[in-house]
């Protein structure tokens, strides 16, 4: 018998600032509703399993979400933000601003402090969401205000860290942030079968989901088996990532989310090896910061 899903609880309170469907897809997670799910049924040969099926729902914990200009369609400057974002912004803890405007999202923190809010998140999935150099200057307007804040790129690399208590309550009980799972295995003459997998922690699109559904019961001999079973999982479900290769980085958004979903699995199974893992990114994957392996 497989063992229970946890459930999801928590009394935070979010508001979402957003252009584009990664937005969208983020909400739809958070609400949980039946069918938000982006694979539209290829879970399984019978369609949808509705595997978040009562596990949780944030519907209420969103207390706005506003849709946005498109970025690309502002000017390169913008000399008075407050033109651009909406006449009131209700009070909550956390404020996690999706693919806007530069300008907008350095102007956001002010507006923050002065409500009472508690944290700052801006998810990169794209180069051009929030370089590093304007990340770094929105922390250090942050670290003025008393804002939290983290800027990870992307949106599924998020970990808890000292440096921001109230982030570290989202990722843990909303269950969003660096994928995490509980996978059991049973072995018959060398060859493997997962017999459960839990979802402890999901990407904020929910990927992790789609992964757990396609690991279970998945038979297999070589670890390269269940890393290619991952892969395609993480591509189909799909992954929003860019394709472009991100200067900080050097490698595209979307293989640093697959490496990370693939580096989970691994955790999950006990397994140390790191030859899937380009060296170069081990920094990243690896959650030090110092561009070397580390124990994450």
């Amino acid at each position: 018998m497989e063992p229970e899903q946890p459930k999801f609880k928590s009394d935070l309170k979010l508001t979402v600032f957003y252009h584009g469907e990664f937005g969208e897809r983020f909400i739809a997670n958070l609400m949980n509703y039946r069918n938000s799910c982006p694979s539209f049924g290829a879970c399984s040969i019978d369609g949808c399993v509705q595997c978040k099926e009562n596990v949780y729902s944030f519907s209420k914990n969103i207390v706005a979400t506003f849709g946005m200009i498109d970025p690309m369609n502002m000017p390169d400057f913008i000399e008075d933000a407050d033109e651009f974002l909406p006449k009131e912004i209700p009070k909550a803890d956390i404020a996690i601003a999706i693919n806007l405007h530069p300008d907008i999202l350095i102007a956001l923190p002010e507006k923050l402090a002065e409500l009472g809010y508690k944290a700052y998140i801006v998810p990169v999935e794209e180069p051009r969401w929030c370089s590093a150099g304007l990340a770094k200057q929105i922390k250090e307007k942050c670290n003025e205000l008393g804002l939290e804040f983290a800027a990870p790129k992307p949106f599924c690399i998020l970990r808890e860290s000292p440096e921001h208590p109230t982030i570290n309550r989202f990722i843990r009980e909303m269950g969003q942030g660096y994928p995490k799972f509980e996978i059991e295995v049973e072995e018959n003459n060398g060859r493997k079968r997962i017999t459960s997998v839990r979802i402890i922690r999901s990407q904020p699109c929910g990927c992790a989901w789609y992964v757990g559904i396609k690991l279970r019961e998945l038979e297999f001999e070589t670890m390269r088996e269940l890393w290619d079973v991952v892969a395609e999982a993480h591509h189909s479900y799909p992954c929003t990532g860019s394709m472009e290769r991100d200067n900080e980085y050097n490698e595209t958004i979307l293989h640093i989310a697959g490496y990370a979903v693939r580096h989970a699995v691994n955790q999950a199974l006990g397994y140390e090896g790191d030859e899937d893992i380009p060296e170069h990114i081990h920094w990243i994957i690896y959650g030090d910061g110092k561009k070397s392996k580390a124990n994450y």
